[in-house]
């Protein structure tokens, strides 16, 4: 089990994680989720024991990370989001070279070697270089390096991240696979890569954890529904002075298409807004071409949990 508690990481005055904390049970998969810069790589690279935390704690099955790091990075294997292959050496040169720095050799090492193939389906590029596979196989042979030595944990920032999207189903199913047998922690900025895959998600924001549950759960507890107000084409002082003075309403964006705008907002399930911002439009004298309702998803809670600070930035 990975537990963090009160985690903080700061470089110099920027605080990129602050004080966070939450538990990954054994056999559990874990999507990390939050746009770039908010945390989740920094949060990675301390329970790998790659980067020491300014304060808090990481506990892998009870032991700390900062006094025990060497005993458990041979629990842990770790895939950073950029990918540190060498281009110049075959795949079988490649993880015979990782396999090593576990001490895996000889008989061990084939066996290992055999496994990956068959787990990341390696076979048919086992004998290439690096540098003359596709995107798709270069990841393979990371996560590939990530699972020789046949780790309890598997922590993967953005492994999907510039693959097509055949490679991207590929790599899920690949992950979903491994979380059958091992614990696994991936983060991802984007939704749909994630939420197929992960049996409970975490959404950090500027280094803060603003939301945790499963996929239903973050719905089921977001703060309501979704309104689209489509207008006719508005200036850019009428869409940066909208302030809904309406209680439970919050304005999210406006999108330009097609000769209209459409303002998104999000409401409270315990109101009907729809009269109250039909009037509201009105009065500012703006043309209304329609207005409808939305099922909330988990792209709606995404996006109105970090847009704010986005928008801040």
């Amino acid at each position: 089990m990975i537990n963090v508690k009160n985690l903080v990481k700061n470089y110099g005055e920027v605080e990129a994680v602050k004080s966070i904390s939450f538990n990954v049970e054994p056999g559990e998969i874990l999507g990390f989720l939050g746009e770039n810069g908010a945390g989740k790589s920094t949060t990675l690279k301390i329970i790998s024991g790659y980067l020491s935390q300014t304060s808090g704690s990481v506990l892998i099955d009870n032991i700390d990370i900062q006094t025990n790091s060497n005993s458990i990075k041979k629990n842990i294997g770790y895939l950073p989001e950029l990918n540190p292959l060498y281009y110049d050496m075959r795949v079988y040169d490649y993880l015979k070279f990782i396999a090593g720095t576990y001490d895996i050799k000889n008989d061990n090492f084939n066996s290992a070697l055999d496994q990956v193939v068959e787990q990341c389906s390696l076979s048919g590029v086992v004998h290439k270089k690096i540098g003359q596979c596709s995107k798709g196989y270069k990841q393979r042979t990371g996560l590939a390096s990530a699972l020789i030595h046949d780790p309890k944990i598997l922590l993967l920032d953005e492994p999907v991240s510039g693959l097509d999207p055949n490679q991207r189903v590929e790599i899920r199913k690949l992950i979903q696979d491994l979380g059958k047998e091992k614990t696994v922690m991936v983060s991802s900025h984007n939704l749909d890569q994630i939420k197929a895959t992960v049996d409970r998600i975490i959404i950090i924001d500027n280094g803060q954890i603003v939301a945790d549950g499963t996929a239903d759960h973050l719905i089921k507890s977001s703060s309501g529904g979704i309104i689209n107000l489509t207008m006719e084409i508005m200036s850019k002082e009428d869409i940066d002075k909208i302030e809904v003075d309406i209680e439970g309403v919050k304005f999210l964006e406006s999108k330009k298409e097609e000769g209209k705008h459409i303002l998104t907002f999000e409401y409270s399930h315990k109101i009907d807004p729809r009269e109250k911002i039909f009037n509201f439009a009105v009065k500012n004298k703006w043309i209304i071409l329609g207005m409808n309702t939305v099922e909330t998803n988990l792209e709606d809670v995404f996006r109105s949990l970090t847009m704010e600070d986005s928008a801040n930035a």
